[in-house]
């Protein structure tokens, strides 16, 4: 709890918060709630009798009529993927961006009547917009998934940096680099706290680019010879483009296995990617394909 002279201003995490996954975020300010991602998370090892975890919204379902909405900072899973199994007890305007909304509306579509219940605010990439008492600004955030954003939330009491998930990645090939010209310019401006989200943040050193993982993708694939199998998470879709244009340059076709890759890369195409990529097979024309000639993700 912070508190200034001009109001009152309140973080609560539901989810997410020193685990992996499940991420439900809140921020209270002039009485009011606002909810920053709704994802789920994974058993795993730690508790292998279950698949799919999601976070406890019964302090915040309680308080419903005080919640002025929910914000998605991406479209990941563990941010975005309890959003259309706990909507109905939030019942609140949801806001992201153009990606992140094409592929909440996939989701959604899923449950009986619940698109035509939730109202889906897009707001561009890096984008104002004020829901009650809070002044919210994405700032581009790079990261293995189109359009990562932090969530810049200004209320009376001061700024709040909510990072989301994020790299600083000099090449990630789809969307913009992360905007060290904004946080910097935020950071000149004054910010009260910074709630800092990404796996791996605190370990020192640096990781791959994204770049460089298409340019040894090329040479790898060019060599091999027989049906080829690569495996990616289906939310990265810079990944997937690196692989097509890979196996476009070894005079391979690309056939997509899964429901989670065709979800992603329709939602992709929609929000103007892949522009360059054509259609990539589906799972039945990749069977009169010969094995020389196919790569599959």
């Amino acid at each position: 709890m912070m508190s200034d002279v001009n109001g009152d201003l309140a973080f609560l995490p539901l989810g997410g918060t020193g685990e992996i996954g499940m991420n439900l975020n809140l921020y209270r300010t002039e009485g009011l709630w606002l909810a920053v991602d709704c994802g789920i998370g994974f058993g795993g090892a730690a508790h292998p009798e279950v698949e799919v975890m999601m976070p406890d919204p019964a302090y915040i379902a309680e308080r419903r009529d005080k919640l002025v909405g929910l914000v998605i900072t991406h479209a990941h899973e563990d941010h975005i993927g309890a959003v259309a199994w706990l909507w109905r007890q939030l019942r609140c305007p949801i806001y992201a961006t153009p990606f992140a909304a094409s592929v909440l509306r996939r989701k959604m579509g899923e449950v009986p009547g619940l698109l035509q219940e939730a109202k889906i605010h897009t707001i561009k990439i890096g984008g104002k917009f004020t829901v009650g008492p809070f002044n919210l600004q994405f700032l581009n955030m790079a990261h293995s998934i189109p359009e990562s954003q932090a969530l810049v939330i200004r209320t009376k009491a001061g700024i709040v940096l909510h990072t989301g998930d994020w790299k600083f990645d000099p090449e990630p090939l789809i969307g913009p680099r992360g905007d060290e010209t904004a946080l910097k310019a935020l950071g000149d401006e004054g910010v009260l706290a910074m709630v800092c989200d990404s796996t791996n943040a605190m370990v020192d050193g640096e990781s791959g680019s994204e770049g460089d993982v298409r340019r040894s993708l090329s040479d790898l694939i060019h060599g091999l010879r027989g049906r080829v199998a690569v495996t990616c998470f289906a939310s990265n879709v810079a990944r997937f483009e690196s692989i097509a244009l890979a196996a476009r340059d070894a005079g391979r076709s690309v056939s997509l296995v899964g429901r989670s890759l065709r979800n992603m890369d329709a939602s992709a195409r929609e929000c103007g990617y892949l522009k360059g990529i054509p259609p990539f097979l589906s799972e039945d024309d990749a069977e009169d394909v010969s094995d020389d000639n196919l790569l599959m993700i």
